[in-house]
């Protein structure tokens, strides 16, 4: 199998490497384009027998999937560079969760799917949100998702969930990240403690929660209440978090769901030109 990459920004070169680090992918069966050529050259050198492509046409004549790396706004004129060399048998892979599949589906005659992946995949973990297009067989998606299961837990999910789910799995490393970084100052803060320290121990911490939750059958709420034995310290504090965070969490969901409109409303517009 052939695998093409069009775009190798953040999440596109962050693919590339976890295929390849994970076995796979051989950099043999990997072609990569880019508007800027020496961001594909820097993973060659980085990955010897990758296949540089001068051109966006070259990675589709040469890939049985090609994932598709760029932002929403660009989807038109990558479209109208590539739609000529696409083939009906080819599988298009979009990681951008505004563009939808149908949208794909009326401008190409190949298959569509949909993948939004995760920055956890650089350690092989995480889930990978899995959407197909009506073209899709059976074997295609069986292909995809043992590709993905290489890096990653495949997980298929509905297209109109795409919004919410990517808030936990793709956003989600960023928002607790965000929550373990002001945790952490103000411990440096008021204690003197060293940083790295800490930061090395809420590693180890995030990573034993996560397997409570994934492997030892915790649910969320189970796991605080074996915490915090009652009238303790931990249920205290997570009375005052309760206080702190009320209604938070309802205006994170709001502010991703408005941007991810705004940015919906703008690819039915780019897309609507695309038609013949």
């Amino acid at each position: 199998m052939k695998v093409g990459f069009i775009g190798t920004g953040s999440m596109g070169s962050m693919l590339l490497d976890a295929f390849i680090t994970s076995g796979a992918l051989m950099p043999q069966q990997i072609f990569a384009s880019n508007r800027t050529l020496e961001k594909v050259n820097l993973l060659a050198q980085r990955h010897p027998g990758l296949n540089v492509c001068s051109s966006n046409a070259e990675t589709v004549k040469n890939s049985d999937v090609i994932f598709l790396c760029v932002k929403p706004l660009q989807y038109k004129a990558l479209i109208h560079e590539i739609g000529k060399e696409v083939l009906y048998g080819q599988i298009v892979v979009s990681i951008t969760s505004p563009v939808q599949i149908h949208h794909l589906e009326s401008a190409l005659p190949c298959k569509i799917a949909k993948i939004i992946p995760s920055i956890t995949h650089l350690t092989l973990s995480g889930a990978s949100l899995c959407m197909y297009g009506s073209r899709i067989t059976e074997k295609d998606r069986l292909l995809l998702e043992n590709l993905l299961g290489a890096i990653s837990h495949p997980l298929e999910i509905e297209e109109s969930h795409v919004r919410i789910t990517s808030d936990f799995s793709s956003c989600g490393p960023a928002f607790i990240s965000f929550f373990l970084d002001q945790w952490i100052e103000a411990a440096v803060e008021m204690t003197g403690i060293g940083r790295q320290e800490l930061t090395a121990l809420a590693g180890e911490m995030l990573l034993g929660t996560g397997k409570l939750l994934t492997e030892g059958g915790f649910k969320p709420h189970e796991l605080q209440e074996r915490v915090a034995v009652p009238g303790g310290i931990t249920a205290e504090a997570l009375a005052h978090l309760s206080l702190s965070l009320d209604g938070v969490f309802h205006q994170l969901i709001t502010t991703t769901h408005t941007k991810y409109q705004e940015d919906l409303s703008k690819c039915d517009e780019l897309f609507d030109d695309t038609k013949p």
